[in-house]
């Protein structure tokens, strides 16, 4: 499990005091690590994290990494994307898909399903808030000639630990599992989905603590 370039500071904000595990970046008394597990999937991820996203231990796209093989992270740069990156989205061996919803001005670049060859299929995740993925997918140039595939699901999102106005906007851990549905893979995305409801109890469990620290 490898993130490519990764953070080079630490997280500070409210709740960066809190001692938490170096494994599931949770408090450690709430450690989910026992239940860590990497599952073997039919498709591959690609996270495209925006920077601030990188320090955040709410952030889900780690869940991802702890959960499927062969998940990577890359920095997002509007001008300036890593080689890894580039060098990957040039490898035969892949069929890369970004992930966004539908729109007009790129109806041509949208898919239904990825296609079904030898190749990898690999679904790239801008992971942000969403306001900074519709600035990644906009001003990104090296990601323009990439097909689009949105998800296709109906769930709500049971993300607790940020506010979101659209109940329709899902965390970045549960994107990924609506495209394993989506793709037929039932088990990896039940693995995903288990991990990711321990982690969101475990942290909003550890949150109502502090609340009754600081009273």
């Amino acid at each position: 499990m490898k993130i490519d370039n990764p953070p080079r500071k630490p997280f500070v904000a409210r709740g960066s005091g809190v001692k938490r595990c170096d494994g599931c970046r949770l408090p450690t008394d709430v450690c989910i690590c026992q239940w860590r597990k990497v599952v073997q999937a039919r498709c591959e991820f690609w996270l495209l994290t925006h920077r601030y996203e990188l320090y955040k231990p709410t952030n889900t796209g780690r869940l991802i990494l702890d959960s499927i093989a062969n998940t990577r992270i890359f920095e997002w740069s509007r001008t300036e994307p890593t080689q890894d990156l580039l060098d990957a989205l040039q490898n035969d061996r892949y069929v890369p898909c970004l992930v966004f919803p539908a729109g007009e001005d790129y109806e041509h670049r949208m898919l239904k399903q990825v296609p079904a060859d030898e190749r990898i299929p690999v679904f790239i995740i801008l992971d942000g808030t969403w306001r900074q993925a519709r600035r990644m997918f906009r001003h990104s140039r090296y990601l323009q000639h990439l097909p689009v595939i949105e998800p296709e699901t109906d769930r709500l999102s049971r993300y607790q630990l940020r506010r979101s106005t659209v109940e329709e906007h899902l965390c970045t851990a549960e994107v990924a599992v609506a495209l394993l549905e989506q793709a037929g893979d039932q088990a990896a995305a039940e693995h995903l989905e288990g991990y990711f409801e321990r982690f969101n109890a475990s942290y909003i469990a550890s949150r109502r603590r502090w609340a009754k620290q600081e009273r």
